[in-house]
């Protein structure tokens, strides 16, 4: 049974109710209407598996009077440097009061054997509802191993799979075809979020880049899914900026029809505006909404969008986490909301979600249940160092954001 802990987040009107006093709510209040939420803490899992634990866990709904959230994950060799297996799901039925045995997918979402020594597989597996064509919709990148090590340097492609509720297993995993491209030679949606159009048509963040190159431009890919076949149709503004890595693992949100793209980088997170979700203006570093630097680097970071406010989750530095340095301060996990104008985050509404026990909680995902709830999905990723130490059991979180007002657009994205 997953075990829960509840903590309320209200700011009514321009006064906000805290520890039994009444304060002043800061001036963004004036141009952002502050969004109200209460947040329930849900452990679904825990426990380790010898040297592995479960790893990027991330769910997908399938509307309902009451939704079927399917969450995806994959064991990670803590020894090894993004090492996974096969994706495993269960699912609930009761908003996360029970759950089905998670099931390792071998057979259609696991690894090909290439050769004596190598293999492909499949990683960063994230699922979403397909409105238009009523299907559950996985999306994610491949990876190659060579005597269970990751290859470094190799080809990528952006994979898809189908979920059949019926019999709670996923469809064999199939690569997106590219242009024919050098450039497109290492592309994948890696631990992306995208959109959905009205007319079925995805909006899918990738990065990609030629096999040999050091850093990674991030463009949004507009894809056609007939129910079948996920296609590419064309892609949008290339996104250069060739420090480290470059730019990696974006994530796509639409609020009040314009579009926002948030971007990893080595050294920080940037994010970028567009009008039509494929041509993008100026990406700028993320900042606190007093100028000062957000300090979330060289990991993810995504979006929770309620119709009447956006939100940011992401780790930082400085969150009182020192313990946490050697694992890029990727815990706590913060929620805070954004000035979707000025697009920097209001500091005075950053809330911790998940908690810091010293365990690495980067690796994450969001999913809209309901007009009620948005839930986001992490884990506790067991190294480096011991994260035992400090608390850590290889749990795997719902951070269940439950909203004070309905969420109207929750299906709408």
């Amino acid at each position: 049974m997953p075990h829960s802990g509840a903590s309320v987040l209200r700011f009514p009107g321009r006064l906000a109710l805290l520890a039994g006093l009444v304060v002043a709510v800061p001036l963004w209040a004036a141009s952002v209407a502050p969004v109200a939420y209460r947040l329930q803490l849900d452990v679904v899992t825990e426990g380790m598996d010898g040297d592995k634990c479960w790893f990027h866990p991330r769910a997908g709904a399938i509307p309902g009077p009451t939704p079927t959230v399917v969450l995806t994950m994959q064991k990670w060799n803590v020894k090894r440097s993004d090492v996974f297996y096969a994706v495993a799901s269960g699912e609930t039925r009761d908003l996360g009061r029970t759950w089905t045995p998670f099931v390792e997918h071998h057979d259609t979402l696991g690894r090909h054997r290439l050769d004596a020594a190598r293999e492909e597989g499949i990683c960063d597996f994230t699922p979403k509802w397909h409105a238009a064509t009523g299907r559950l919709l996985g999306t994610g990148q491949t990876v190659f191993y060579e005597n269970d090590k990751l290859v470094a340097v190799r080809p990528r492609h952006t994979v898809w799979s189908v979920y059949d509720p019926v019999r709670k297993v996923w469809a064999p995993w199939a690569k997106l075809e590219m242009p024919a491209l050098a450039k497109f030679a290492n592309a994948g949606a890696g631990s992306t979020q995208r959109v959905d159009l009205e007319n079925g048509d995805l909006l899918l963040p990738i990065y990609a880049k030629e096999i040999e190159a050091k850093a990674c431009f991030a463009t949004v890919v507009r894809c056609r899914f007939d129910g079948t076949t996920l296609r590419y149709v064309e892609h949008g503004t290339e996104l250069m900026f060739p420090v480290d890595r470059g730019f990696v693992e974006p994530s796509l949100s639409r609020y009040r029809g314009r579009y926002y793209l948030t971007l990893r980088n080595d050294r920080a997170a940037y994010v970028a505006r567009s009008e039509d979700g494929l041509n993008f203006g100026t990406v700028q570093a993320w900042t606190f909404d007093d100028g000062a630097e957000l300090g979330s680097y060289n990991t993810q970071a995504h979006w929770v969008t309620h119709a009447d406010g956006l939100f940011l989750a992401y780790t930082r530095r400085g969150a009182n986490n020192e313990n946490m340095a050697r694992a890029r301060h990727r815990a706590p996990l913060l929620l805070a909301q954004v000035d979707p104008e000025r697009l920097v985050v209001l500091r005075a509404t950053e809330r911790e979600i998940v908690p810091n026990k010293g365990a690495q909680l980067g690796n994450f995902a969001v999913v809209d249940v309901n007009e009620r709830e948005t839930w986001v999905t992490t884990s506790e990723g067991m190294a480096p160092g011991n994260p035992a130490e400090f608390g850590a059991n290889g749990r795997v979180y719902a951070a269940r954001i439950q909203w004070e007002k309905p969420n109207r657009d929750w299906n709408r994205r």
